[in-house]
Order: C-alpha cells, then structure tokens, then sequence
C-alpha cells in the first residue's frame, strides 16, 4: 500500500450535462476527458481523488457520444470535497474549457441507493434509456426519406452486421427504433437540399447507433446519401412509453436538491438552476 495521508472525502457530487458542437464532434472521448481534467484544475474546482500509487480526479462519464457525432445532452459526474454552488461551478468551468464544448447543466447529485454514495454513477446511466437523434442526409430528396422511414417502420425486423470488440456481430435495429420521422420543417429552412430525420433509440446491448440505423434504411430502400450524414444527439433521458418521449435524467436530482458525497448530509448546498439548453438546429452545421 502507499504510505501518505488518505485522499480527502467526497462531500458534494455533481451532475453535469455538457454539449459538443461544431468541430468539437471530432473529439475523442479521452480528449474531452483530458480537456474536462484541465478545465477543473484551471477553474479552481476541488475535485477529489482517488487513492493508490496513480490517483485520478474522481470524474465519470455516462453514455458518450461516438467520434464525429455531436452532442447536446453528454453527462459526467465529478466529485467535490468541498460543497460549491452549482451555477458557480457552471460558469467556472464553461468559461475554462474550449468554444464547442459547452456546460449546459450542473445539478448536486440526489441520494443513492440506500445512502450508497458509490452506487450513484450506475444509477444515473440506468436513467439513460433512450437517445433522441437528429440525421441531416444532405443531398436527399424528403420524398425518398420519408419513403425509406415508412419502409423501416413497416419492417418486423432489420439484420446489420457490425465489427465489435466481440468480432462481428448481427443485430436487429428496427427493434430499437421507439420512433423515427422526417422533420420537413427543419429541412425546409436548412441551407442546402436535404433530408432530416429525427428518431427516438433505446440503448440496448450491443448499442445501436445511428450509423447502423442509416444501413437498416439502405437495406430496406436503398437510401444512400452522397455525403456522410451529421449526426446530432438532442437529448437522452428515461424514455416515456406512453409518450414516447425522454424525460431529463437531472430531473430527479433536481428535485431533492441535496449536496451529496462521501459524508452525505453534513454539508450545505445552493439551489440548483435548471439548464437552458442551446436549440439543436446550430450544431449540426
């Protein structure tokens, strides 16, 4: 074991939901990781860490976007081990990290199951159901979208075949698909000819993503879009079966408005202030 002095205690945990726009889509995970690390440490926020020979900042991340997909609704958690206003914490750390990722939302993290401070970061993903998604096809005609979405949704099932870590894999992605349909609006006030899409997706294992969607949809009408399509993830959250909608995953936090962490229920905490964010429609330029 190393010799020294114990790290200090979580005494506040934080939410945050934070957005990745323009050319930031082309960030990799660990480069984002990296670019939130400094952030923190340049901001002046008390993360904690872990022990052992190698500590590390006590931040963890639930349902990342791919690389090359922009997001509007990426979550962390970071550990604190001193009590801090939320809002400050937001701005703090928004004004530190680049232009293109952008803190949207910070909420204290509501009681675990039981009190169990390390049980929290597995029971926020369990309330990342579903993402919602927003496909520019730039170059493609509505009419044949709208046909290509009518033939996936009339399909009982769809095959595509995968490489993952496993090896190749073949899964049903119709299945997954709670909603799709072809947002003419938007379309119509893009600048230049094409086609949107917006779908609802529950996460499943192995995950279906949105590039699978789009070969489910070349399967069953031969949509093929000249360009590569841009991606946008508008929201993911606990998906409303009755709706079909996502609820906000901060939501439940929200309502308890607890500081939470290692020594929950010692320390004071600020009100939260709910996120206002960006409209979708900018990030997929």
């Amino acid at each position: 074991m190393p010799e020294g002095p114990a790290p200090a205690p979580v005494t506040q945990r934080l939410r945050v939901r934070y957005a990745k726009r323009g050319r930031l889509r082309f960030t990799s995970h660990r480069d984002i990781s990296r670019a939130v690390e400094r952030a923190v440490r340049r901001a002046g926020i008390p993360v904690a860490f872990s022990g052992g020979f190698t500590p590390h900042p006590k931040i963890s991340y639930a349902g990342a976007a791919a690389t090359g997909v922009a997001s509007e609704a990426e979550y962390l958690e970071i550990g604190l081990t001193e009590t801090r206003d939320p809002a400050r914490v937001q701005a703090d750390l928004d004004a530190a990290l680049p232009p293109g990722l952008d803190i949207l939302d910070v909420v204290p993290a509501g009681p675990g199951r039981g009190g169990d401070a390390q049980a929290r970061p597995a029971a926020f993903a369990e309330r990342l159901e579903a993402s919602e998604w927003r496909i520019r096809l730039d170059g493609v005609a509505q009419d044949a979208a709208a046909a290509a979405v009518a033939a996936f949704l009339a399909a009982g099932s769809i095959e595509v075949e995968r490489l993952t870590k496993k090896g190749r894999r073949r899964f049903d992605v119709r299945a997954a698909v709670s909603a799709c349909e072809l947002d003419r609006r938007a379309a119509e006030a893009a600048d230049a000819p094409c086609a949107i899409l917006r779908m609802v997706v529950r996460h499943s294992t192995p995950a279906v993503r949105p590039d699978d969607i789009l070969t489910g949809l070349r399967q069953v009408a031969d949509l093929a879009p000249p360009s590569p399509p841009l991606v946008t993830r508008l929201a993911q959250g606990p998906l409303d079966a009755a709706t079909g909608g996502l609820a906000d995953p901060l939501d439940p936090d929200r309502e308890t408005g607890l500081p939470s962490g290692d020594e929950a229920g010692t320390a004071g905490g600020a009100t939260p202030r709910p996120g206002d964010p960006a409209s979708a429609d900018a990030v997929s330029a």
